[in-house]
C-alpha cells in the first residue's frame, strides 16, 4: 500500500470520527436552540396575555362598572380572563396553530373548562404549591406542540363573583346560571394559564440549518484532503520517490547516478543527505579495494 494511500485511510479515519463527534454536537445545539426559541415566544405571548388582563383590570373594568347597562346586563369585557382570551383570538386569526387558554376546574364560562391534560396540568400546581411554572411538549392534530403554563390563584376580588351565588352579581347569575364557577376559595389554585406554540417550523428550520452545515462541513474535508494530498505529494511522497528510485540505482552498482538535491532540514532532506554521504563512502570503498 502507498503512503499517499495509507494517509488518505487515516484521514478519512480521523476526520470521520471528528465529523460524527461534531454532526452529533450541532444537531443537539440547533434542535436545543429551536426550543429555547419556542419557549421564548410562549414567554412573549403569556406576558402579552398578562398585560391584556392588568389593562381590563385597571382600566376597562373601572370604565364599565360605572354604565346603567351593566347593572342591567352582566359585561363579561370586564372580566380580565375574558378580555385576554378575547383578544388573543384576534391573534389566532394569523396564527391559528398558537393557541392560549385560561383553564379551570370549575369556570363559569364552561369554554374555559379544563379537558384532560390540562386537569392534570392545573393539579399539578394544587399539590405542588411552590412551583410557578411547567413546561412540556404535547402531540397535536397539527404536529408538535409546546406549552407553558402558570397558575391561577383566586384572589379576593374575584370571590366577589365566584363565592356562592346568591352573593355574585345578578346579572352574571342570569348570564351564567348558577352551577358552575361557584364555591372558589381565597388563595386556591383553581385554574392555569396555558400558552401552546407549534414546534413544527423552528425544528424544520433547525432541520434545514443542520443539513447545510453538513454540507459545507463534508465540502471543506473534501477540499482539505485534495490539499493536503497535493502538499503530501510535493513535500514527502516524490521526493521520497526520488531517494527510493536512486537508491535503487545505487544498490544496482550504478555508482555514477545523480546526487540527490537537499533543498531544506526537513526529515526527508536529512534523510537525501545522509543518502548521499554514504554513496560517496561506499565509491570511495570500491575506489579502495579496486586500487588493492
Amino acid at each position: 500500500m502507498k503512503l499517499l494511500t495509507k494517509f488518505n485511510l487515516l484521514f478519512l479515519v480521523v476526520f470521520g470520527a471528528g465529523l460524527a463527534v461534531a454532526a452529533v454536537l450541532s444537531y443537539r445545539f440547533l434542535q436545543s436552540d429551536a426550543r429555547d426559541d419556542v419557549l421564548e415566544q410562549a414567554r412573549l405571548i403569556m406576558e402579552t396575555t398578562r398585560s391584556a388582563r392588568d389593562y381590563t383590570t385597571r382600566q376597562i373594568k373601572p370604565l364599565l362598572q360605572n354604565q346603567q347597562e351593566h347593572l342591567r346586563a352582566f359585561l363579561p369585557q370586564t372580566v380580565p380572563a375574558f378580555a385576554a382570551t378575547e383578544s388573543f383570538n384576534y391573534l389566532r386569526t394569523k396564527y391559528p396553530d398558537y393557541e392560549y387558554k385560561e383553564a379551570t376546574l370549575n369556570p363559569t364560562n364552561l369554554r374555559d373548562r379544563a379537558v384532560d391534560w390540562e386537569a392534570d396540568v392545573i393539579n399539578m400546581f394544587r399539590n405542588h404549591s411552590s412551583q410557578k411554572e411547567v413546561i412540556g411538549e404535547r402531540d397535536t392534530p397539527t404536529g408538535r406542540s409546546l406549552f407553558l403554563a402558570k397558575p391561577i390563584a383566586a384572589d379576593k376580588p374575584c370571590l366577589d363573583c365566584h363565592d356562592v351565588p346568591r352573593r355574585a352579581p345578578p346579572a352574571l347569575v342570569r348570564h351564567y346560571g348558577s352551577a358552575n364557577g361557584f364555591g372558589w376559595k381565597e388563595g386556591e389554585i383553581i385554574g392555569a394559564q396555558i400558552v401552546s406554540v407549534p414546534t413544527a417550523v423552528p425544528v424544520h428550520t433547525a432541520d434545514a440549518a443542520f443539513r447545510n452545515l453538513l454540507v459545507y462541513l463534508v465540502a471543506i474535508f473534501l477540499v482539505s484532503l485534495v490539499l493536503l494530498d497535493v502538499l503530501l505529494v510535493l513535500t514527502i511522497t516524490r521526493p521520497a520517490a526520488r531517494l527510493a528510485a536512486i537508491a535503487d540505482q545505487v544498490s544496482t552498482g550504478a555508482l555514477d547516478a545523480p546526487e540527490l538535491q537537499v533543498t531544506g532540514k526537513d526529515e526527508i532532506s536529512l534523510l537525501a543527505g545522509s543518502f548521499n554521504r554514504m554513496r560517496l563512502s561506499l565509491a570511495k570503498a570500491l575506489k579502495m579495494l579496486e586500487e588493492q
